[in-house]
């Protein structure tokens, strides 16, 4: 998306919209037990793989075959797209529990985009066909692959409404939160994944340039901890910046 699209003042309404379906959302997640799905693989008895990577390695790549559905058990995954331009869009950051690859349960025959690890990751690689049983037989496993999913939708959505109508600044912020897991059933880590600004900039549709420019503005606000370099920690008064209208 090009950062000359900022948005109209008449999109207002639809920003608030999205935030409160945001605070909507993170009230919800809180009353949602936890969902534990390596113990249900575990207790099922399911064949499936344990691969650890390193920061930066590629766990599958756009146009490879669908043969897994993949949990992180520690970790964080970047979800990216590479059109024939060149050009790479990062299309979601995962964090521990998460599950991702799942296109391959609907028919899906390649990858769309490709993963990568951002930080020392352990993956869980489970075969479709395993899978596609144990959602079968396993009926509470079966509910919560379908609330993640659910979950993971509405994320979708409250991206797409956060590139159309909010700032960059404010897309930066929420990116950031997001990388926390602020609103997370766990504590928030404060320390956002170690990532490029090239990758942050990817993943709200700005420059570089502008993501340094708002780092350095949220430092001097006292909203986040940052040396210049990332890892950065971030404050929960960043949370301001998101619900300002």
């Amino acid at each position: 998306m090009l950062e000359a699209m900022e948005p109209r003042k008449s999109s207002n309404g639809a920003a608030k919209a999205s935030n409160g379906a945001a605070k909507a959302s993170n009230g919800a997640a809180k009353t949602v037990p936890v969902f534990n799905a390596q113990a249900f693989l575990d207790s099922a008895g399911v064949a499936k793989t344990v691969a650890d990577y390193r920061r930066g390695e590629t766990i599958f790549t756009q146009g490879d075959t669908c043969e897994h559905v993949m949990y992180i058990q520690a970790g964080g995954v970047k979800l990216s797209v590479l059109a024939k331009t060149g050009r790479e869009a990062v299309v979601a950051m995962l964090g521990p529990g998460e599950f991702f690859g799942e296109g391959c349960l609907a028919g899906q025959p390649l990858r769309m985009g490709s993963a990568t690890a951002i930080t020392p990751s352990t993956i869980l690689l489970v075969d479709k066909e395993a899978m596609v049983q144990l959602l079968h037989k396993q009926h509470a496993m079966s509910d919560r692959f379908i609330s993640h999913m659910l979950a993971r939708n509405i994320r979708i959505e409250e991206d797409l409404i956060d590139q159309l109508f909010n700032s960059s600044e404010k897309r930066l912020a929420r990116a950031l939160l997001l990388l926390a897991r602020y609103g997370k059933q766990d504590k928030p880590a404060r320390v956002v994944p170690q990532i490029s600004q090239e990758t942050l900039a990817e993943m709200i549709g700005t420059t570089r340039s502008r993501v340094n420019f708002f780092l350095n503005k949220f430092k001097k606000l006292g909203f986040i901890e940052y040396d210049g370099e990332l890892p950065l920690k971030i404050n929960s008064s960043l949370l301001s910046v998101v619900l300002h209208d």
